[in-house]
C-alpha cells in the first residue's frame, strides 16, 4: 500500500507536538503557522480540531503565529489556510485521537473499537469509563511524526464543522484589545522613521537640532547609514520629529520617475523575462481573430491602520510582535538582516487592521528591531505614518492583458492566447525576489535580485487565472515579467486573478455580442465543467437574469464566473449598476462552491469582503506617481469605496460537502470586477477596458461612441 500523501505543512512540520498539546486546565492547544488577517481561520481551525477530537469547541484553544511553539507554515496567503493548515490539523487530531483510544483500551483491557469519545471522555457501551484524553495524555508520544494513516471522521458525523460559529477574534477587536497598535507595555518607547526615498539614495545632511526643536519634547535620534528613526516616551513627539525631518533632510541620488510610468500601458516594451506556457503556437494564421486589451493600475493595500510592530532586545534575545503574515519567515528574514542567529529571535503574531497581501508589516518589524538593538532593554513600538504606509509599502502591480482569440465558424473560441505584461507579484522577503525595506538603507545594502513570480504550481502570479474555465481547444500564455517597474510591487489579494478574469469575461461578452447571443447562454454553450455551470445557472436565477433590459439605458447587468487559481473555490457573480456621471453598483448576487465549508457565516463574510474590495478596485483605486515616488498619500488622493456606496449583496454557498474544503478568501474578487465591468458596458452601450472605471473614463468612452 502506498503511503498517504501529506499536506505540505505536515511534510515540513511532521512532529505531532508542534501541532497539539493537552493542557493542565483540561483544554487542548492546537498550534498553526497561519495567522488571522480577518478571514476567520483561527475559529475555523478550532472547529476542525474540536470535531475530529470529539471535544466541545470551548475546550480547544488555537495558538497562531508563534515561532517558539507553533509549526512553520510559511505565509498566510493564496487562500490556503483551510486547504493546507486545516487538512493538517484534521490529520494530526485524527492520529492523536486514535493513539489516545489505544492507550485507554490498554487500561480498560478492551478493543479500541469498543470505545467512543463524548466531549473528550471515553465511553464503553454508552457509559463513561473514567478515562479521558487528559488521563492518558502523558502516555502518548507526541514527539513522533504524523503518519496520516488514522481514519478521519466522515462528514456525516460532523457536529461543529459546517455550522456558523462566532469568530473568536472579534470580541477583543471590538474592545480594542487585539491589535498590535493598541498594545502598550509599561515603559514603551514610541518610534517613527525617516524613509530613504529610493534604493541608492544617500542622506547627505540631517539637521538634528532643527528636528528636535520642532518635536518640542524628549526625542532620541537613532541612525544607521541612511536609516533614521525618532524615539520618544511620548508618541506625538516622535511623530512630530518624523514630520519635521522631511524638511530638514537632504538626499542625493534619489530615483526619478517619468509621468508615463504610472500607466499600465508603459509596461509594454519594457525589458522583461518572457515566458511561454501552454499549447504550442498554431501552425495556420487566424481566420476570425478577436482581440481585447484590459488594464489595471498600481493598487495600494490601503490598510485601515498603518503598519506597526513591537520589539525588545533583552539579554541577547530579540522578541518581535508583528501583524505580518508569516512569523517564521519574518524571524529568519530579520535574523539575516541584523546578522543574528535565528534561535536568538522570537516572532509572535498580533492582529493588524486590514490587509490581504504583502503590505508594510514585515518592513515595520525590521524597523522596530533595528531600534531595539540600539536601545537594549527597552520595548519599542514603531508605527508608520499614514503617508509612509501609502508611499513605501509594496503595491499591487499594474497589469496589461491582451487576449487574442480565433473563432470557429460557429463563433466559438478555437484558439486562445493570453498575453500579459506585469511586474512581479512576490517581493516578500525570503522569496529570493525581495528584501525588508530598511536593509536598502544600510551602508552595505544587499545586492539587487532578479525578480521572479510565483510558480504555476502555486497558482502563478501575473498568470493567475489566465487559463479560462471554458472549453477552449488550445490555450497558451505569453507572460512578460517586467524587470524594473517604477515602484516596489508584491502580493495583493488575488495577485493577477482580477485583471485576468476581467479580460476573459470581457471577451466572453464581446463574443456573445458578435454571435448575437445572450451572454449567459453563450457561456453555457462552451462550459462543460459541472460545478461552474451549476453556479452560472444558479446566480442567473437568483438575479432574475431573464429580465435583463436592453443596452444603453444607463441601467446595466453583467455576469462572470471563475475558479480561483483554477484549483480553489468557484464563484459566479451578477452585478446590477446604474451609470450616470459615475457608476453606482446597486446589487450584487454571488453563488460560490467552496467544497466542504467549515464555518458558513465566516465563508460568506469572505465572499462579501471580496465583493466590496473588488468594486472599490474596479471603480476607484489607483496609485498615483510623481517625480520622486508615490504621491497618493492619504484617503483624499487615494479614494476607496465608502460605506454609503456598498451595494445590496446576496452571497450564497452551495452544498459542497461531497468535496474537500477549498480556499474561499479570494474567489469572489475576479468575478465581481468582471461582472461590474460587463454591467457598465451594458448600461452605457460602450465598453471601458481600463480600470478604474472613473467619471473621466466614462465621459471619454461616451464621447468616442
Amino acid at each position: 500500500m502506498n503511503a498517504p500523501t501529506l499536506p505540505p505543512s505536515l511534510i515540513e512540520n511532521p512532529r505531532l507536538d508542534r501541532w497539539i498539546r493537552f493542557e493542565a486546565d483540561r483544554t487542548v492547544r492546537i498550534a498553526t503557522g497561519k495567522v488571522e488577517i480577518g478571514q476567520g481561520v483561527v475559529t475555523a481551525l478550532g472547529q476542525i480540531a474540536a470535531d475530529e477530537l470529539d471535544l466541545p469547541l470551548d475546550k480547544v484553544a488555537v495558538l497562531s503565529g508563534d515561532t517558539t511553539a507553533g509549526p512553520d507554515e510559511l505565509y498566510t496567503s493564496s487562500s490556503l489556510s483551510i486547504q493546507v493548515s486545516g487538512s493538517s490539523v484534521r490529520l494530526v487530531c485524527a492520529e492523536v485521537r486514535a493513539k489516545a483510544l489505544d492507550r485507554a483500551a490498554l487500561r480498560l483491557n478492551c478493543n479500541p473499537a469498543d470505545l467512543t469519545v463524548v466531549d473528550g471522555v471515553f465511553h464503553q457501551n454508552g457509559a463513561p469509563t473514567g478515562q479521558d484524553y487528559w488521563s492518558v495524555a502523558a502516555e502518548i508520544d507526541l514527539t513522533q511524526n504524523v503518519t496520516g494513516s488514522a481514519a478521519l471522521k466522515p462528514a456525516s458525523r460532523y457536529k461543529i464543522v459546517g455550522h456558523s460559529t462566532p469568530r473568536r477574534d472579534l470580541p477583543a477587536k471590538v474592545s480594542g484589545a487585539a491589535y498590535v497598535h493598541d498594545t502598550l507595555p509599561a515603559g514603551v518607547l514610541h518610534a517613527r522613521t525617516l524613509r530613504q526615498p529610493s534604493r541608492g539614495a544617500v542622506l547627505a545632511s540631517l539637521d538634528e537640532s532643527a528636528i528636535k526643536r520642532a518635536a518640542k519634547g524628549d526625542v532620541q535620534i537613532v541612525r544607521e547609514a541612511n536609516f533614521v528613526a525618532f524615539v520618544s516616551p511620548v508618541e506625538s513627539v516622535a511623530h512630530a520629529a518624523a514630520v519635521a525631518a522631511q524638511q530638514h533632510a537632504v538626499w542625493k541620488n534619489a530615483k526619478r520617475i517619468a509621468p508615463e510610468e504610472q500607466e499600465a500601458a508603459w509596461l509594454k516594451g519594457q525589458p522583461a523575462d518572457d515566458r511561454r506556457l501552454g499549447a504550442p503556437e498554431p501552425t495556420t494564421p487566424p481566420k476570425r481573430l478577436v482581440q481585447v486589451t484590459v488594464s489595471r493600475p498600481y493598487v495600494a493595500h490601503a490598510s485601515m491602520a498603518p503598519s506597526c510592530a513591537l520589539a525588545e532586545y533583552r539579554d541577547g534575545h530579540l522578541t518581535v510582535h508583528s501583524h505580518g503574515q508569516g512569523m517564521h519567515l519574518l524571524r529568519k528574514n530579520i535574523a539575516a538582516a541584523v546578522k543574528m542567529p535565528v534561535e536568538a529571535i522570537t516572532a509572535k503574531h498580533l492582529h493588524g487592521a486590514g490587509c490581504y497581501g504583502h503590505n508594510g508589516a514585515d518592513d515595520a518589524a525590521l524597523d522596530a528591531a533595528l531600534i531595539a538593538l540600539k536601545l537594549p532593554g527597552k520595548t519599542i513600538r514603531l508605527m508608520w505614518r499614514r503617508e509612509e504606509e501609502f508611499g513605501f509599502e509594496p503595491v499591487g502591480p499594474a497589469m496589461l492583458v491582451t487576449l487574442h482569440v480565433d473563432l470557429d465558424d460557429k463563433g466559438r473560441p478555437a484558439d486562445w492566447t493570453t498575453e500579459i505584461w506585469s511586474a512581479t507579484h512576490v517581493q516578500r522577503p525570503g522569496s529570493n525576489s525581495g528584501f525588508l525595506l530598511a536593509t536598502e538603507a544600510f551602508a552595505e545594502p544587499p545586492p539587487e535580485l532578479e525578480p521572479n513570480d510565483p510558480a504555476e504550481a502555486r497558482g502563478g502570479g501575473g498568470t493567475r487565472n489566465a487559463v479560462p474555465i471554458y472549453d477552449v481547444p488550445a490555450h497558451r500564455i505569453l507572460h512578460h515579467l517586467v524587470l524594473k517597474p517604477p515602484v516596489r510591487t508584491s502580493a495583493l489579494r488575488g495577485l493577477g486573478a482580477l485583471p485576468n478574469v476581467y479580460a476573459i469575461e470581457t471577451m466572453l461578452d464581446e463574443l456573445a455580442a458578435r454571435a448575437g447571443e445572450d451572454p449567459l447562454a453563450y457561456r453555457l454553450s462552451i462550459l462543460s465543467e459541472p460545478r461552474g455551470r451549476r453556479l452560472l445557472e444558479l446566480v442567473a436565477e437568483r438575479a432574475n437574469w431573464t429580465a435583463r433590459g436592453p443596452a444603453g439605458t444607463g441601467k446595466g447587468m453583467g455576469l462572470a464566473v471563475a475558479r480561483y487559481k483554477n484549483s480553489a473555490a468557484y464563484a459566479a457573480v451578477v452585478a446590477e449598476v446604474t451609470v450616470q456621471e459615475t457608476v453606482t453598483v446597486d446589487r450584487v448576487w454571488c453563488v460560490a462552491d467552496a467544497g466542504l465549508v467549515i464555518n458558513p457565516d465566516g465563508a460568506r463574510n469572505q465572499l462579501e469582503g471580496g465583493i466590496v474590495q473588488a468594486i472599490s478596485w474596479t471603480l476607484k483605486e489607483q496609485v498615483k506617481l510623481g517625480e520622486h515616488g508615490i504621491v497618493s498619500l492619504d484617503w483624499d488622493s487615494y479614494p476607496i469605496l465608502r460605506f454609503s456606496e456598498v451595494p445590496e449583496i446576496h452571497a450564497e454557498l452551495v452544498d459542497g460537502a461531497g468535496h474537500p474544503a477549498l480556499g474561499v478568501g479570494e474567489c469572489s474578487v475576479g468575478p465581481t470586477a468582471a461582472a461590474v465591468g460587463n454591467a457598465v458596458a451594458h448600461a452605457l452601450g460602450v465598453r471601458i477596458n481600463d480600470m478604474p472605471l472613473t467619471r473621466e473614463r466614462i465621459m471619454a468612452a461616451l464621447l468616442k461612441s
